[in-house]
């Protein structure tokens, strides 16, 4: 039996405490929150865990691992506390906010050598290990141009755009990963333009809503990412793989698939709300995967590379809309300057 402790309480932190309370194979002994209140206690009650602080978990060592769902302020240094203890970590991205930290946490816990996963689920989505597996299997042919839109339902508040670090930050490490994931191979050069379109409250928080971006691999594919806290067809994740034999497409997934067709057209369901019911596959076969991590040493599909590198590319778009210019991560490009809050600063 896998003894594990959940930080977070809060919407991924209830989704990830949930999937691992399920596990046939897993004690989900504590969860960490420093919020109290209802949501807090009735998760615990649900998932048969017992509220407690950080010391007691880290202490402890009956617990095989942790995760880490709980702010993002809070990653780092439960990363590098799980590191100083030999705890095996599954971490929500991202790393930290502040990219120097970021790199300190990557040094440590691979030099720690804890098993370390990070929270990319779009990799255990079915929809997308598909387009995946299918070019590994060499029927697509090389893969040569990725086209990627990621819309939000709606804006978030100011009030969130202000501590998530800004829209490249908090969601564009999705599609970054995502990218790296499918192109299978590093990026050379990032080219991000960005605007506020949307939301004046986004905008006064200092950053964006609209963005594409491009990123160019080592060999010359080409991924284009168009990203928006706005969506007027609802939460939308869609996918273009461009190959040499044949073109993949992913759409959007419906909340159900009833259609009516009447002499003024056919109507189908809405796509699911948000990225909680889009990717709850992909979160239960996240947990299931860490467990495998734990027990058999199996290699999850999101390492802390992996984390280090999305981090690194979403910095390199910000740099390029600040600029105007492409920038070229040959020789390990890092960001010179550390920009805390949102994009536009």
């Amino acid at each position: 039996m896998v003894k594990l402790a959940c930080f977070g309480a809060g919407r991924i932190g209830q989704v990830h405490a949930s999937n691992a309370a399920r596990h046939p194979n897993v004690q989900l002994a504590y969860i960490v929150d420093p919020i109290t209140g209802p949501h807090l206690t009735e998760l615990a009650q649900r998932v048969g865990a017992q509220i407690t602080d950080t010391d007691t978990v880290f202490s402890d060592d009956s617990i095989d691992g942790i995760i880490i769902a709980s702010s993002t302020n809070s990653h780092a240094d439960l990363l590098l506390r799980a590191a100083q203890t030999k705890k095996a970590v599954f971490c929500e991205k991202p790393i930290s906010l502040d990219f120097s930290l970021t790199r300190k946490v990557y040094d440590t816990v691979t030099a720690s050598g804890i098993p370390c996963m990070l929270g990319f689920q779009r990799r255990y989505d079915a929809s997308f290990r598909a387009v995946k597996d299918r070019i590994e299997s060499g029927v697509s042919g090389r893969m040569e141009q990725l086209t990627m839109q990621s819309r939000d339902p709606s804006p978030p508040p100011g009030s969130y755009v202000k501590t998530s670090g800004g829209m490249f930050r908090d969601s564009s490490i999705h599609d970054v990963d995502m990218a790296r994931f499918l192109l299978d191979e590093e990026i050379a050069t990032v080219y991000a333009v960005g605007s506020c379109l949307i939301s004046e409250e986004i905008g006064q928080a200092g950053d964006i809503d609209s963005l594409m971006i491009t990123l160019t691999s080592i060999s010359g594919q080409m991924a284009q990412i168009t990203a928006s806290r706005r969506g007027p067809m609802g939460y939308d994740q869609r996918l273009e793989a461009l190959c040499a034999n044949e073109v993949l497409n992913v759409e959007n997934q419906s909340q159900n698939v009833l259609s009516i067709s009447t002499s003024a057209g056919k109507l189908q369901a809405a796509p699911e709300n948000y990225f909680i019911e889009r990717y709850r596959q992909a979160y239960r076969d996240e947990m299931n995967a860490f467990v495998d991590l734990i027990k058999s040493g199996k290699h999850p599909l999101a390492g802390i590379y992996d984390g280090y590198e999305a981090q690194r590319l979403v910095e390199a778009a910000l740099a390029s809309m600040q600029s105007g210019q492409v920038v070229s991560l040959a020789s390990g490009w890092t960001p010179t300057i550390h920009t805390s809050a949102g994009a536009s600063q």
